[in-house]
């Protein structure tokens, strides 16, 4: 089992910052891929930024440019750093992994979401 915890989350004014972190603690091998995903009220869960183990990232084309990634592997971290914010940008933020459960199988985890608001 692993478990996130996010945080850095919060209301910010239009063209602002937000670093959002998550913390992954628990019994695995390793984590493969830890990102971020966003749900806005009426809407479906999309995916914002991932990045694997080895730093690759993928983002989503609204926030690429915008948003970048990162991972600290030792600390089994995930930053999302968040600049130019638009109100469009507003949603719960979801940290996810994927990580080994063992040599044979994956899981997949997620955090209790962080509210990220933007004013205009």
């Amino acid at each position: 089992q692993v478990q996130l915890v996010e945080s850095g989350g919060g209301l910010v004014q239009a063209g602002g910052s937000l670093r959002l972190s998550c913390a992954a603690s628990g019994t695995f091998l390793s984590i493969n891929d830890m990102g971020w995903y966003r749900q806005a009220p009426g809407k479906q869960r999309e995916l914002v930024a991932v990045s694997t183990s080895g730093g690759i990232t993928n983002y989503a084309d609204s926030v690429k440019g915008r948003f970048t990634v990162s991972r600290d592997n030792a600390k089994n971290t995930v930053i999302l750093q968040m600049n130019s914010l638009k109100p469009e940008d507003t949603a719960v933020y979801y940290c996810n992994a994927r990580y080994k459960k063992n040599w044979y199988a994956t899981g997949d985890a997620w955090g209790q979401g962080t509210q990220v608001t933007v004013s205009s």
